[in-house]
């Protein structure tokens, strides 16, 4: 066990040093499954072979597990074809990557091609994922790479080029024209990354724009629109965010019901525009949206065959008017809130934004876990392990505006890896819901008596959720949470502020204040505990790790509150090294008698702090009396532990408890005699470790 730990921590070291040395940039993105797209086209021109890509093979696996299983229709019939197989002349892009390369195939993820389609509206946005120098022209190989942003950094996706085809036609996305094949492709990548095409059905427009921009998405509840809402549109337009909206359906039967003026309910729309015209003398706000499926639009007030077009001047119905059945139209702003349900918008990190752009975030990335038993803690329904979640120190100091005292930040916290555990039957659901509390900074005891200063609005099953915030300078905690305890999971934490603030992981420093040892002279003990060690330890008047073994289980045999499956010869022999001054690997008298009264300190801690009685200490339990023993852990060390040495119902009985103690003040005592100069730091050879 302690080898897969130490593993374990040597590849998140090596992980966190290679991050720190750039990788995972854009400019220098992970590879994905270790795979070179520069290395592996080479090969492929020096052997003039095609490449074939082998951990995503072209089998019935790669499009779905249900809906677009083995035994599934939809898939019956279907080859995998490389696009100069189904046409004369393939291009990658042509005439530049517009909007009406991307319509809608048999898989429902119209939230992916909305999000695709904004892409297409920012030329250094959609180059960040779709590098340039790929065609089917004389370097080609048949292998194409994408970038997508992953949790915090950019990963490298290479892929080959063979795309599912059923009655002569691409299964999914598809261009317009047919032989443009780059939105196929980036779409076979971003499923090769989630593990099949399936998993990519259902979905929110958010996730595609974060996972294409590395940015955070902000939602906007049309019913209860803030009244700026349209100046908020137009300066996300002009500073290229990415935006989608979409109607709320009431039930499984509206599901991509068509209105009466042809929008489609529970479908994921991009707004890719906004203008302001003059109509009839007054001022009209006007949205530009299109509908991935590249046809199906709007017939309502200002649609492209609409009346009020000729209203307007001539000049400006030729620079907006469109009249093609491209999916793509206008709308009125009033008309806008009332049949639409929801707007998201995902501002661009300062990382993705052009030199030129003025705004600019001020930003921060957790990676986090929540682990049963050590930091998975529940909402604030749980109040007796809401403390254990992970922390997060925020301190806001600069306001918004000179002469206010309010500061706006954004924080947004998201799950990893759903959709891709969606073939193990796990789904959203797991984690359940995604909130965060904001807490005034106080000693960590205080969430049972105070409120919070501010929290997200709801809990969700979406991969992210986000809220802005405006409190006060001052120092705050994020405290991430799912709904229930015990719900397992990877998350990211990420805190913009328009102001520069100051942010760090709120944990516990290592550090152990033991009480000091009193070691007897002989003649200081009491005669019947000298009486009591003569009996144990025999002829040699010193006892042995075996002893110490049957002296500790008839002992556990009298306290029937406590539950022990006895202790073992490794938990005796690591007592023994703790206690053994003279280096004879047995206790004498004296050794004995400090061993025995820490034994009774541990005890009377344990029951302490065994709260329900249980005759166990549960993982909270165990924090607070591990404190109560002088032992500040952080919360990686304290996970650690509860995996080290709790039984499988995550409780810690009384043998391992006193064990867990005894090593830890073994390691402690041998780190302080090692660190001859008091710095906290120590250095070993590879023979002293």
């Amino acid at each position: 066990m302690e080898q897969v730990y130490a593993s374990g921590m040597a590849a998140k070291l090596r992980s966190q040093w290679d991050r720190d040395e750039g990788l995972g940039q854009n400019h220098n993105a992970v590879k994905f499954q270790g795979q070179d797209f520069e290395w592996l086209r080479a090969q492929c021109l020096q052997s003039s072979s095609l490449f074939e890509d082998s951990l995503f093979p072209c089998v019935a696996s790669s499009l779905g597990f249900n809906e677009l299983g083995p035994r599934s229709s939809k898939t019956q019939g279907v080859r995998w074809k490389r696009p100069p197989e189904i046409c004369t002349r393939p291009q990658f892009i042509m005439d530049g990557a517009t909007r009406t390369d991307i319509c809608q195939g048999a898989l429902g993820d119209c939230w992916l091609l909305a999000a695709i389609a904004s892409l297409t509206l920012n030329d250094n946005l959609l180059h960040r994922v779709v590098p340039h120098g790929q065609d089917f022209g004389g370097q080609y190989a048949g292998i194409f790479h994408f970038q997508f942003w992953q949790y915090g950094e950019w990963v490298e996706v290479v892929i080959d080029d063979r795309l599912p085809v059923k009655d002569g036609k691409l299964l999914f996305v598809h261009s317009a024209e047919g032989g443009e094949f780059w939105s196929a492709l980036l779409e076979k990548a971003y499923a090769k990354l989630n593990g099949c095409y399936e998993a990519l059905s259902g979905g929110s427009t958010s996730e595609g724009f974060e996972d294409f921009t590395g940015g955070v998405t902000e939602m906007f509840e049309l019913r209860k629109a803030p009244s700026d809402l349209y100046s908020i549109i137009s300066r996300a337009v002009e500073r290229g965010s990415l935006l989608g909206c979409s109607i709320d359906i009431t039930g499984s039967h509206d599901m991509e019901a068509v209105t009466f003026k042809k929008l489609v309910k529970g479908h994921a729309y991009s707004l890719t525009g906004v203008d302001e015209v003059v109509y009839r003398g007054n001022k009209t706000k006007l949205v530009r949206i299109r509908n991935p499926w590249g046809e199906i639009e709007w017939t309502g007030a200002w649609s492209d065959n609409s009346r009020e077009w000729e209203g307007v001047d001539r000049s400006v119905r030729g620079r907006l008017q469109n009249c093609s059945e491209d999916g793509e139209f206008w709308m009125s702003f009033s008309d806008f809130l009332l049949e639409f349900t929801r707007l998201e918008i995902c501002n661009l990190t300062a990382d993705a934004l052009e030199a030129t752009q003025q705004k600019k975030w001020s930003s921060v990335v957790y990676q986090g876990e929540w682990r049963s038993g050590s930091t998975a803690g529940g909402c604030r329904n749980f109040p007796a392990t809401f403390w254990i979640n992970p922390q997060f120190k925020v301190a806001l100091q600069h306001p918004d505006t000179a002469g206010q005292s309010d500061c706006s930040f954004l924080v947004a916290l998201m799950q990893k890896d759903r959709r891709k555990k969606r073939k193990e039957g796990e789904d959203m659901e797991t984690i359940v819901h995604l909130p965060h509390s904001i807490f005034p900074l106080l000693s960590l005891d205080f969430f049972l008596t105070h409120g919070s200063s501010a929290r997200s609005e709801l809990f969700i099953n979406l991969r992210e959720v986000s809220s802005r915030f405006q409190l006060p300078a001052g120092e705050y905690i994020i405290v991430p949470s799912t709904f229930e305890p015990k719900k397992e999971g990877d998350f990211v934490l990420r805190v913009f502020s328009e102001k520069p603030a100051n942010y760090e992981e709120l944990d516990d420093d290592v550090t152990a204040e033991l009480p000091a040892e009193t070691e007897l002279d002989e003649s200081q003990i009491d005669a019947g505990f000298k009486s009591l060690f003569r009996q144990l330890a025999g002829e040699d008047m010193e006892i042995s790790a075996t002893e110490l073994q049957t002296i500790l289980n008839r002992i556990m045999t009298k306290h029937k509150d406590l539950k022990t499956d006895g202790f073992g010869p490794d938990s005796c022999r690591t007592m023994i090294n703790l206690m053994d001054t003279d280096g004879s690997g047995k206790l004498g008298l004296t050794e004995f008698h400090v061993l025995w009264e820490k034994i009774k300190r541990y005890l009377t801690i344990f029951r302490q702090f065994d709260l329900d009685k249980s005759g166990t200490m549960s993982s909270y339990e165990m924090r607070m009396a591990l404190e109560a023993a002088g032992f500040k852990l952080t919360n990686h060390l304290f996970q650690l532990i509860i995996l080290r040495y709790t039984e499988a119902d995550l409780a810690v009985d009384f043998d391992n408890f006193v064990t867990c103690l005894v090593r830890l003040e073994t390691m402690f005592k041998t780190f302080k005699t090692l660190d001859t100069d008091a710095d906290g730091v120590i250095q070993l050879n590879f023979f002293q470790v």
